[in-house]
């Protein structure tokens, strides 16, 4: 990657993650985007992963600064991920910025995965607010190593800003777990279907009531060709393009031929 002559000239992107500002894969992002681009950080102080697409509207949100390990701004929040970006949208930063970038997550987010995860859900937010967004994870829940899918999303950010968008993009990329010359490749994906083996367990309090866990053993998933989950299974980073139009386009022509009607008081 080339480095821009003037630091004003470069992209702005905002860096941010559903596991708190103090992640690993967070800051292998910014050690990435340094050299490249203005990177601003807007992160939560504390892990919500699985917290979905959550808004803060009844309460105050506190944000503060962070001496962070990589030369780069960085801002904590009480707020959850989409809070982060929606406060960096709506003038917490000096400049809005170019491109938003949430992870680099531990563990896959692939099909039904991104109704649940709040690295998708900052990555959501940005482009309701306008922005391209893109979510980055990594296929391992106890990565060590995130420097080769911090790499490659440098380069798909930079691919995204050099390209004039009639509309935001939002993307949802996977990385392959293990050393980075073992990636086989990019596979351009659609969703896949994830299997959950979820199990409720009950237990005691010390004063015998009840109370729950959603536990289980870890998701699986079918390795379809030209899926997400396909993509990983075969050593492929998978790109997977995201609609926030969650309409149900066969649904529709089923309930037109319903006829309904709104049943008036007589």
């Amino acid at each position: 990657m080339t480095e821009a002559p003037d630091p004003a000239a470069r992209p702005h992107i905002l860096l941010t993650n559903d596991d708190g500002i103090q992640a690993p894969g967070l800051r292998a992002l910014a050690e990435a985007f340094a050299g490249w681009a203005r990177v601003s950080i807007v992160a939560p102080e504390r892990n919500w992963s699985a917290a979905g697409h959550t808004k803060t509207m009844h309460k105050p949100l506190r944000v503060w600064p962070v001496d962070y390990p990589v030369d780069v701004r960085a801002l904590a929040t009480s707020g959850s991920p989409s809070d982060c970006v929606a406060m960096a949208l709506l003038g917490l930063l000096s400049s809005a910025p170019d491109l938003v970038v949430s992870g680099i997550n531990p563990g896959a987010n692939v099909g039904h995965d991104l109704t649940y995860s709040g690295t998708v859900a900052a990555a959501m937010e940005a482009v309701i607010g306008g922005v391209p967004g893109v979510a980055v994870s990594i296929d391992s829940y106890d990565a060590t190593d995130y420097g080769g899918a911090a790499r490659f999303a440098a380069y798909l950010a930079q691919r995204i800003v050099e390209v004039p968008l009639d509309m935001p993009l939002l993307l949802n990329v996977n990385v392959p777990a293990g050393p980075a010359q073992q990636i086989r490749g990019v596979q351009v994906t659609r969703l896949g279907r994830r299997l959950y083996r979820d199990a409720l367990v009950e237990r005691r309090d010390p004063r015998g009531r009840a109370y729950y866990w959603i536990g289980g053993d870890p998701p699986d998933g079918i390795p379809e060709e030209g899926t997400d989950i396909g993509a990983l299974a075969s050593g492929h980073v998978s790109v997977t393009p995201i609609l926030l139009d969650l309409t149900d386009r066969a649904g529709l022509d089923l309930l037109r031929g319903w006829q309904l009607a709104y049943p008036h008081a007589e």
